[in-house]
Parts: C-alpha cells; structure tokens; sequence
C-alpha cells in the first residue's frame, strides 16, 4: 500500500512540474525538490487539487481531501529523508486529521439488501448521464452483500479473488491488512509502550532518527509482545449473500469466457465494460471498485427517493461499513470449510 502511495506523490511531482514555476535548479537535482521554495508550490497545488491523476467527479470540491493530503505529506517526508544530504525529512504544513463522517444508522441497514434485489430484478437505469447494467447491479448486490456479512474496507473488498470464498459460498475469507496489520497498531503498540503514537508511527514507517534510543527500544519490545493477527478472517454469509455471489459469479464467468485475455483471472471482482487497462473482465482495482459502489447508491436513491421511510444511503462505503458489527467465524468452523 506504501509502494503505490509513493508512486502517486511521484507522479503528482511530475504533474507539478509541468505546472511550474518552480525555481530552475529543482528541474536538474531531486533534492533542490524538496527545499522550501518548491515544497511550498508543489503544496499549495497538491492542496487545491490541481495535481489529481483524474479530475473530480462533477459536483465535488476540486480540493484534495484531508486523508489524501495526510497522505501525500508522509510520503514527501519518506521522499525528502531518502535524497535529502542528511538524510532529514523535510518540513510540510500540519494537516489536521479528518472527523469521521456519521456512520449510517443500523435501523436502515436492514432494508439495503431488499432495495438492492429489487434494484437487481429492475430493467437498465439511466439517469443524469450515469447508467446501470444488469452486470453492474448484479455486481453491486453481491458485493454489498459481502460488506453486510463481513463489514471489508474498500480496499479489503477489492482485494478478494476466488479462493477467499468458501465451499458453497457459505463464508467469506477477509485479510485485514489495513485494519489489523502491525503498521497500522500503533495505538496497541503506544499502550504497550507507554509512549505517544506518533513516536511509534514514526518507527513503524522507518524514521527512526525522529525518536531516542530508549524510545525505540520500548516500541520494538511492544511489538513482539503483540498477538499475531491472523492472516484471514473467515465470515459466515447468509443465504441472501450466498444466492447474490453466486448470480454474480455466473455474470463474472460469462465476462470471462467472452475476454481474449488469458491471465489474472484470479479476482473475484471485475471489469464490465472496455476500460484504459484493457477489455471486460480485467480485475477491479480498489477505485473502480468504490466508484461502482458510488453508482449503485446513487441509483439506490433514485429509485426509492420519497418513499416513506427512506433514509438516503451515503456514496462512500466507509459510512455503511462502520455501522456494522461483526464477528469472525471459529477458526473449528472454518477447519469445516477447508480452511485454517
């Protein structure tokens, strides 16, 4: 996940040196990058989102959001230490963390599911330029379906192929590698350590130079204290969601059957329509996947806007995941499956 973040950033700063001004000596030395007077343009165009690979869907802010921007500011700090002569990070703007938008409230996640069948049973929708395929709705229902039986980030979503189901689609295997991974526990690592975790950020992202010896010490001493977290959770899903993966399953292995490619078919989600990276039935990748989440809520609300009861569902998965709780099989039940 680093890795690619990284590379954005890179592909930002190239974006912003076609932009300019920047001053002459920056075009010829990576370093001369992240002295103050280009850290300060290339800041004041990744805030106002000038930088962004794509442009903003229509209607939204065109600035970068806060998470994003917390972002790019570590990864110029990884950037800045490695060419930096002394090996320092550079020095950005504090960015304060974003507040969690409200989680949507339990008494309307029990009519999703419904609406979206329904939604899935419906002839194509079209609307305001953005339409619905019998695929896509297919593909939207098993995968929300997922997400109510075991509560995956986008990411954790995007990254399931076939073998994370279980035999009948009776449970689903999640790696909570954003979760749960030790690079993301430093608030258990800063209890442990009885040290603030920023500290332990700054170790867990290898800027250990930010921190005393003792300091260090502590955390790497909290992290071998913590239990190992399993590399797959494995959670049960209803007959609603095994019927929902299963239809889309069949829709996935027609797209498949009619690509010419041959390769990475491993992917539980795919491509529908012709895109940059290639034909129908490429592996999705983490942003087109919450972009066709965005789309199928978008179209939720349409069909069911004025209805008596009806709550407008968020675009952003993030808000349906956290209002539900989950709990993850018994490793027993899950030997059941043919899993450990």
């Amino acid at each position: 996940m680093r890795a690619r973040q990284l590379w954005m950033v890179v592909g930002m700063w190239d974006r912003a040196l076609d932009r300019g001004p920047f001053p002459a000596r920056a075009y010829r030395e990576a370093a001369e990058l992240f002295t103050e007077p280009a850290l300060h343009r290339f800041w004041e165009l990744a805030q106002a989102g000038e930088l962004r690979m794509l442009a903003p869907e229509r209607g939204r802010d065109p600035q970068l959001p806060l998470a994003t921007l917390r972002i790019v500011r570590d990864c110029v700090k990884i950037l800045s230490a490695l060419v930096s002569s002394n090996g320092e990070p550079a020095r950005l703007p504090s960015v304060p963390q974003p507040e969690l938008k409200a989680p949507v409230r339990s008494e309307s996640l029990a009519t999703v599911y419904s609406r979206l069948t329904d939604l899935a049973a419906q002839g194509p929708l079209e609307r305001d330029g953005t339409a619905l395929s019998y695929e896509d709705r297919t593909r939207l229902l098993a995968m929300v379906s997922i997400v109510l039986d075991a509560a995956p980030r986008s990411g954790e979503l995007a990254a399931l192929r076939l073998t994370d189901l279980a035999s009948g689609e009776q449970a689903v295997g999640i790696r909570r590698r954003q979760q749960k991974a030790p690079s993301n526990r430093a608030e258990e690592i800063a209890e442990l350590a009885q040290v603030h975790p920023a500290s332990v950020r700054a170790v867990l992202w290898g800027q250990h130079q930010q921190v005393s010896s003792a300091t260090y010490q502590r955390i790497v001493a909290a992290q071998e204290q913590l239990t190992p977290v399993p590399e797959v959770e494995w959670y049960a899903l209803r007959e609603g969601a095994r019927l929902a993966v299963r239809r889309w399953l069949k829709v996935r292995d027609q797209l498949l059957e009619a690509s010419p490619l041959q390769g990475g078919r491993s992917g539980l989600w795919v491509t529908l329509v012709p895109t940059k990276a290639g034909p129908p039935g490429i592996t999705l990748r983490a942003q087109g996947l919450t972009q066709a989440y965005a789309r199928g809520m978008t179209a939720l609300n349409w069909v069911m806007a004025g209805q008596y009861g009806w709550e407008p569902m968020p675009a952003r998965m993030e808000q349906v995941r956290r209002a539900i709780s989950v709990e993850p099989v018994e490793p027993s039940a899950a030997r059941c499956w043919g899993f450990s």
